[in-house]
């Protein structure tokens, strides 16, 4: 049984500055658990219902009622299971992202978003994700929520994006994905590099464009004046790299 004080914990982390403050935060839901209990030693406690049955026999699982899973969930509809992982301190080494594709996201807010690009990536085998200071937490529940588990296989680093994005360029092409920039279908791309995503309404600001080796854009292919302004900052980088990829 939870005490008030283990629900007010848990429930705290469900803001930055205590995930910070504990340098822990909330996973929520079977598939995330499961892709979670591939690195154990992250896990501090796994809370669930009876109506969950465990992937593996021993772990620090604890059964508790429906209502007390509802108090400590972040979500509407709560999923069977809960866990609070301990948050694994990273450094970037500017070496080890060399001859690789990477993603530099700029200000993106929207924590769907974030964890969509990160499940994206996982899913184009890119293994790092440059991100403005101002980006949403990697661990918002709602971005956990979103990766499906794949945030314990890609590494989000949060820099100054001018100043890391400048030293990397003396290493490899910088793309800056703008309205303004040559058609991704036609134009030369490297095998590697970095590409840049700027913030949802915004786009990339004009001092990491002024960085970039070369502008790439999605084009419509609606001809119609009344169509979409833009693309959604998640699809737009799934598209982006999946012409990397395919090249």
């Amino acid at each position: 049984m939870l005490s008030k004080k283990d629900i007010q914990f848990i429930t705290s982390l469900q803001l930055k500055k205590f995930r910070l403050k504990h340098k822990m935060f909330i996973a929520e839901g079977p598939k995330v658990l499961e892709e979670l209990l591939k690195k154990p030693n992250l896990v501090e406690s796994i809370y669930h219902t009876l109506d969950y049955t465990p992937p593996i026999k021993s772990g620090p699982f604890e059964v508790i009622s429906n209502q007390e899973l509802q108090k400590i969930s972040g979500l509407k509809t709560p999923n069977q299971v809960l866990a609070l992982v301990r948050i694994k301190e990273s450094k970037l080494e500017l070496q080890a992202i060399n001859n690789q594709l990477v993603l530099a996201l700029e200000s993106v807010r929207d924590p769907g978003n974030l964890g969509t690009i990160i499940r994206m990536a996982d899913w184009f085998g890119i293994e790092h994700i440059l991100c403005s200071d101002d980006c949403v937490d990697q661990y918002n529940p709602k971005t956990i929520q979103a990766t499906m588990g794949s945030l314990f296989r890609v590494s989000l680093h949060y820099v100054n994006l001018r100043e890391t994005l400048a030293e990397l360029k003396k290493q490899q092409p910088i793309y800056a994905t703008t309205l303004g920039g040559e058609n991704i279908y036609t134009t030369e791309l490297a095998k590697n590099g970095i590409l840049v995503i700027g913030n949802e309404a915004n786009g990339i600001s004009n001092e990491l464009i002024e960085l970039a080796n070369k502008k790439i854009h999605i084009p419509s292919f609606n001809n119609s004046s009344d169509k979409a302004e833009s693309l959604n900052a998640a699809f737009a980088c799934a598209i982006a790299c999946s012409e990397f990829k395919r090249r």
